[in-house]
């Protein structure tokens, strides 16, 4: 038992009884615990903001890189068309 959690136990052996704040203790530390579970896998680690940071800067320079060749492209096209 954490240091709150027997808090809680102390306080609520004072009011319900020895017996029921054991089992009331114990089943909100196993709920807390439950939710905490379910909701980890949402958290993001170190390592999976690495992989989009590296994912980000590579479709940021194929992006970059197609606009490049699209403003070549159009410029080419324009002198060839203006030298026509």
């Amino acid at each position: 038992m954490s240091v709150s959690e027997i808090r809680l136990y102390q306080i609520l052996k004072e009011r319900l009884g020895e017996k029921e704040a054991e089992e009331l203790v114990y089943f909100i530390s196993s709920e807390v615990k439950n939710e905490f579970d379910s909701r980890r896998e949402v958290f993001a680690t170190k390592v999976d903001l690495s992989d989009v940071k590296t994912e980000l800067m590579r479709s940021i320079y194929i992006v970059g890189l197609i606009q490049f060749l699209a403003i070549t492209g159009a410029v080419i096209g324009i002198v060839n068309f203006i030298i026509k």
